[in-house]
Protein backbone atom coordinates (compact mmCIF):
# COMPACT_ATOMS: atom_id res chain seq x y z
CA UNK A 1 0.00 0.00 0.00
CA UNK A 2 1.06 3.42 -0.69
CA UNK A 3 0.75 4.61 2.58
CA UNK A 4 2.84 1.74 4.01
CA UNK A 5 5.44 2.89 1.42
CA UNK A 6 5.48 6.43 2.96
CA UNK A 7 5.36 5.29 6.30
CA UNK A 8 8.74 3.40 5.52
CA UNK A 9 10.10 6.02 3.78
CA UNK A 10 9.37 8.48 7.02
CA UNK A 11 11.08 5.83 9.37
CA UNK A 12 13.91 5.82 7.08
CA UNK A 13 14.60 9.27 6.65
CA UNK A 14 14.02 9.95 10.39
CA UNK A 15 16.79 7.46 11.64
CA UNK A 16 18.98 9.03 8.80
CA UNK A 17 18.54 12.09 9.89
CA UNK A 18 18.86 11.17 13.50
CA UNK A 19 22.24 9.89 12.60
CA UNK A 20 23.71 12.79 10.77
CA UNK A 21 22.64 15.07 13.57
CA UNK A 22 23.61 12.88 16.96
CA UNK A 23 25.65 9.74 14.95
CA UNK A 24 25.37 6.48 16.73
CA UNK A 25 25.88 8.08 20.29
CA UNK A 26 22.85 9.64 21.18
CA UNK A 27 21.08 9.56 24.49
CA UNK A 28 19.74 6.06 25.63
CA UNK A 29 16.95 5.29 27.83
CA UNK A 30 18.74 5.59 31.31
CA UNK A 31 20.51 8.12 30.00
CA UNK A 32 17.00 10.45 29.53
CA UNK A 33 14.95 13.00 31.61
CA UNK A 34 12.63 11.36 33.55
CA UNK A 35 9.41 11.67 35.92
CA UNK A 36 12.07 10.99 38.73
CA UNK A 37 15.17 12.99 37.25
CA UNK A 38 13.57 15.68 34.93
CA UNK A 39 17.31 17.18 33.94
CA UNK A 40 18.53 20.43 34.02
CA UNK A 41 15.30 21.91 33.07
CA UNK A 42 12.46 19.29 32.30
CA UNK A 43 9.57 19.24 30.19
CA UNK A 44 7.43 22.03 31.08
CA UNK A 45 10.73 24.39 30.22
CA UNK A 46 10.98 26.50 26.90
CA UNK A 47 13.94 24.72 25.94
CA UNK A 48 12.29 21.60 25.06
CA UNK A 49 9.67 22.97 22.91
CA UNK A 50 12.54 25.14 21.00
CA UNK A 51 14.80 22.52 20.73
CA UNK A 52 12.68 19.69 19.67
CA UNK A 53 11.72 21.88 16.33
CA UNK A 54 13.09 21.63 12.89
CA UNK A 55 14.05 25.47 12.72
CA UNK A 56 16.69 24.44 15.03
CA UNK A 57 19.23 23.19 11.85
CA UNK A 58 18.27 27.18 10.23
CA UNK A 59 19.23 28.27 13.96
CA UNK A 60 22.39 25.97 14.05
CA UNK A 61 23.97 27.21 10.95
CA UNK A 62 22.76 31.00 11.86
CA UNK A 63 24.88 30.69 14.82
CA UNK A 64 28.09 29.27 13.04
CA UNK A 65 27.55 32.13 10.68
CA UNK A 66 27.25 34.54 13.08
CA UNK A 67 30.37 33.12 15.82
CA UNK A 68 33.31 33.44 12.76
CA UNK A 69 32.96 37.46 13.14
CA UNK A 70 34.96 37.71 16.15
CA UNK A 71 38.77 37.08 15.62
CA UNK A 72 39.71 35.32 18.55
CA UNK A 73 36.92 32.75 18.29
CA UNK A 74 37.26 32.40 14.88
CA UNK A 75 41.09 31.58 15.85
CA UNK A 76 40.21 28.99 18.05
CA UNK A 77 38.20 27.26 15.42
CA UNK A 78 40.15 27.30 12.46
CA UNK A 79 43.62 26.00 14.47
CA UNK A 80 41.63 23.64 16.85
CA UNK A 81 39.09 22.17 14.87
CA UNK A 82 38.86 19.64 12.31
CA UNK A 83 35.28 20.90 10.32
CA UNK A 84 37.04 20.29 7.40
CA UNK A 85 38.23 17.48 7.65
CA UNK A 86 35.15 16.09 9.66
CA UNK A 87 32.19 18.26 9.43
CA UNK A 88 29.96 15.24 10.06
CA UNK A 89 31.63 14.76 13.42
CA UNK A 90 31.46 18.00 14.59
CA UNK A 91 27.73 18.35 13.54
CA UNK A 92 27.14 14.83 16.08
CA UNK A 93 29.38 16.42 19.10
CA UNK A 94 27.34 19.67 18.75
CA UNK A 95 24.15 17.69 18.72
CA UNK A 96 24.88 15.84 21.37
CA UNK A 97 25.78 18.26 23.45
CA UNK A 98 22.16 20.08 23.13
CA UNK A 99 20.79 17.04 23.42
CA UNK A 100 22.42 15.93 26.47
CA UNK A 101 21.94 19.42 28.39
CA UNK A 102 18.04 19.70 27.19
CA UNK A 103 16.77 16.28 27.30
CA UNK A 104 19.17 14.33 29.39
CA UNK A 105 19.38 13.14 33.23
CA UNK A 106 20.76 15.88 35.46
CA UNK A 107 23.74 13.42 35.02
CA UNK A 108 23.58 13.00 31.38
CA UNK A 109 23.82 16.91 31.65
CA UNK A 110 26.40 17.35 34.15
CA UNK A 111 28.66 14.55 32.03
CA UNK A 112 28.11 16.79 28.64
CA UNK A 113 29.18 20.22 30.30
CA UNK A 114 32.89 18.37 31.44
CA UNK A 115 33.60 16.69 28.67
CA UNK A 116 33.13 20.28 26.75
CA UNK A 117 34.80 22.31 29.61
CA UNK A 118 38.07 19.27 29.45
CA UNK A 119 38.23 20.30 25.67
CA UNK A 120 38.34 24.02 26.58
CA UNK A 121 41.61 23.94 28.32
CA UNK A 122 43.38 22.27 25.16
CA UNK A 123 42.00 25.04 23.14
CA UNK A 124 44.65 28.17 23.28
CA UNK A 125 46.89 29.93 21.11
CA UNK A 126 47.71 33.17 19.21
CA UNK A 127 45.14 34.75 16.43
CA UNK A 128 46.63 36.17 13.48
CA UNK A 129 46.59 39.48 14.78
CA UNK A 130 48.74 38.77 17.23
CA UNK A 131 46.49 38.60 20.72
CA UNK A 132 46.10 35.58 22.20
CA UNK A 133 42.82 33.14 22.85
CA UNK A 134 41.79 30.82 25.50
CA UNK A 135 38.16 29.11 24.76
CA UNK A 136 38.12 29.16 28.91
CA UNK A 137 37.95 32.71 28.61
CA UNK A 138 34.75 33.63 29.98
CA UNK A 139 34.59 36.50 27.46
CA UNK A 140 34.80 34.62 24.30
CA UNK A 141 32.40 31.74 25.99
CA UNK A 142 29.77 34.95 25.97
CA UNK A 143 29.94 35.01 22.33
CA UNK A 144 29.07 32.37 21.90
CA UNK A 145 26.38 31.56 23.80
CA UNK A 146 24.90 34.92 22.82
CA UNK A 147 25.18 34.23 19.00
CA UNK A 148 24.02 30.69 19.63
CA UNK A 149 20.78 31.85 21.23
CA UNK A 150 19.98 34.74 19.17
CA UNK A 151 20.38 32.70 16.48
CA UNK A 152 17.87 29.78 18.16
CA UNK A 153 15.11 32.14 19.12
CA UNK A 154 15.62 33.99 15.72
CA UNK A 155 15.09 30.30 13.50
CA UNK A 156 11.93 29.69 16.02
CA UNK A 157 10.12 33.01 16.04
CA UNK A 158 10.46 32.95 11.86
CA UNK A 159 9.74 29.14 11.22
CA UNK A 160 8.67 27.16 14.28
CA UNK A 161 5.93 25.65 15.46
CA UNK A 162 3.73 28.31 17.30
CA UNK A 163 5.19 31.41 18.38
CA UNK A 164 6.58 32.43 21.76
CA UNK A 165 5.17 34.92 24.00
CA UNK A 166 7.48 37.81 25.28
CA UNK A 167 7.94 36.00 28.88
CA UNK A 168 8.63 32.80 27.10
CA UNK A 169 11.54 34.31 25.09
CA UNK A 170 13.03 35.61 28.37
CA UNK A 171 12.49 32.15 30.62
CA UNK A 172 14.00 30.52 27.20
CA UNK A 173 17.20 33.14 27.59
CA UNK A 174 17.18 32.75 31.33
CA UNK A 175 17.34 28.82 30.42
CA UNK A 176 19.97 28.83 28.44
CA UNK A 177 22.11 31.02 30.70
CA UNK A 178 22.27 27.95 33.07
CA UNK A 179 24.15 25.97 30.58
CA UNK A 180 26.24 29.16 29.98
CA UNK A 181 27.16 29.77 33.28
CA UNK A 182 28.57 25.99 34.27
CA UNK A 183 30.71 26.32 30.70
CA UNK A 184 32.49 29.20 32.79
CA UNK A 185 30.66 32.04 30.58
CA UNK A 186 30.84 35.90 31.72
CA UNK A 187 27.43 36.77 33.58
CA UNK A 188 24.73 35.87 30.80
CA UNK A 189 21.47 37.53 29.76
CA UNK A 190 18.73 36.74 31.29
CA UNK A 191 16.19 38.26 28.79
CA UNK A 192 15.83 38.86 25.49
CA UNK A 193 16.37 42.47 25.38
CA UNK A 194 19.42 41.59 27.56
CA UNK A 195 20.70 39.52 24.63
CA UNK A 196 20.38 42.33 22.13
CA UNK A 197 22.12 44.47 24.25
CA UNK A 198 25.01 41.55 24.49
CA UNK A 199 25.20 41.60 21.09
CA UNK A 200 25.41 45.37 20.18
CA UNK A 201 28.20 45.21 22.91
CA UNK A 202 30.07 42.81 20.90
CA UNK A 203 29.56 44.82 17.81
CA UNK A 204 33.26 46.22 18.18
CA UNK A 205 35.01 43.49 18.15
CA UNK A 206 33.70 41.80 15.11
CA UNK A 207 35.26 41.99 11.84
CA UNK A 208 35.40 39.23 9.39
CA UNK A 209 39.07 37.87 8.67
CA UNK A 210 40.46 35.47 6.26
CA UNK A 211 39.81 32.80 8.80
CA UNK A 212 35.91 34.04 9.13
CA UNK A 213 35.27 34.22 5.24
CA UNK A 214 37.09 31.01 4.60
CA UNK A 215 34.99 29.43 7.47
CA UNK A 216 31.99 31.01 5.97
CA UNK A 217 32.71 29.80 2.23
CA UNK A 218 32.88 26.23 3.93
CA UNK A 219 29.60 26.11 5.54
CA UNK A 220 27.34 27.80 2.58
CA UNK A 221 28.78 24.83 0.66
CA UNK A 222 29.90 21.97 2.30
CA UNK A 223 31.10 18.39 0.90
CA UNK A 224 27.52 17.48 1.23
CA UNK A 225 26.32 14.09 -1.18
CA UNK A 226 24.36 15.45 -4.28
CA UNK A 227 20.94 14.61 -3.59
CA UNK A 228 20.78 16.59 -0.09
CA UNK A 229 21.98 20.13 -1.82
CA UNK A 230 18.63 21.02 -3.07
CA UNK A 231 17.93 21.02 1.07
CA UNK A 232 20.75 21.99 2.50
CA UNK A 233 20.44 25.38 0.22
CA UNK A 234 17.33 26.06 1.57
CA UNK A 235 18.68 25.82 5.15
CA UNK A 236 21.19 27.97 4.14
CA UNK A 237 19.63 30.51 2.24
CA UNK A 238 16.80 30.52 5.79
CA UNK A 239 20.15 31.03 8.09
CA UNK A 240 21.71 33.83 5.85
CA UNK A 241 18.65 35.87 5.67
CA UNK A 242 17.86 35.60 8.94
CA UNK A 243 21.60 37.07 10.31
CA UNK A 244 21.56 40.64 11.33
CA UNK A 245 22.06 42.84 8.26
CA UNK A 246 25.03 44.61 9.65
CA UNK A 247 26.66 41.01 10.23
CA UNK A 248 25.67 39.80 6.37
CA UNK A 249 27.13 43.04 5.17
CA UNK A 250 31.05 42.15 7.10
CA UNK A 251 30.35 38.77 6.11
CA UNK A 252 29.72 40.26 2.60
CA UNK A 253 26.52 37.73 2.28
CA UNK A 254 24.03 39.89 0.64
CA UNK A 255 20.38 39.30 -0.13
CA UNK A 256 18.97 40.43 -3.14
CA UNK A 257 15.37 42.22 -2.74
CA UNK A 258 11.94 39.97 -2.20
CA UNK A 259 14.36 37.00 -2.03
CA UNK A 260 13.42 36.69 1.03
CA UNK A 261 9.46 36.64 1.47
CA UNK A 262 9.15 35.56 -2.11
CA UNK A 263 12.02 32.57 -2.00
CA UNK A 264 13.91 31.66 1.04
CA UNK A 265 10.71 32.00 3.22
CA UNK A 266 8.36 29.79 1.60
CA UNK A 267 10.78 27.05 0.87
CA UNK A 268 12.70 27.20 4.50
CA UNK A 269 9.21 26.94 6.01
CA UNK A 270 8.49 23.82 4.08
CA UNK A 271 11.81 22.30 4.75
CA UNK A 272 11.23 22.48 8.38
CA UNK A 273 7.77 21.07 8.41
CA UNK A 274 9.22 17.80 6.21
CA UNK A 275 11.98 18.22 9.12
CA UNK A 276 9.45 17.89 11.97
CA UNK A 277 7.41 15.40 10.25
CA UNK A 278 10.43 12.63 9.91
CA UNK A 279 11.59 13.51 13.16
CA UNK A 280 8.54 12.40 14.84
CA UNK A 281 8.36 9.41 12.98
CA UNK A 282 9.60 6.97 15.55
CA UNK A 283 7.07 8.91 17.78
CA UNK A 284 4.08 8.48 15.21
CA UNK A 285 4.89 4.52 14.62
CA UNK A 286 4.69 3.61 18.72
CA UNK A 287 1.48 5.81 18.80
CA UNK A 288 -0.03 3.48 15.63
CA UNK A 289 1.42 0.42 17.16
CA UNK A 290 1.30 0.03 20.69
CA UNK A 291 2.86 -2.87 20.95
CA UNK A 292 6.37 -1.69 19.42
Amino acid sequence: MLSEAIAQVRLQGSDWLRGALVGEEGLTGPEMASAEDPGLFGPQSVMWRVHSDGAMLIGGLRSLLFQTLHPLAMAGVAEHSDYEDDPWGRLNRTGRFVGATTYGSTAAAETAIEIVKRIHVRVEGTAPDGRPYSATDPHLLLWVHATEVDSFLAAFDRYGEGKLRDAERDQYVAEMGEVASRLGSETPPTTYAELQDCLNDFKPECEAGDQARTAVKFLLAPPVPLWLRGSYGIITAGAVTLLPTWARRELKLPVPPLADPLVVRPAAAAMTRTIDWLMTARQHERTSNPSL
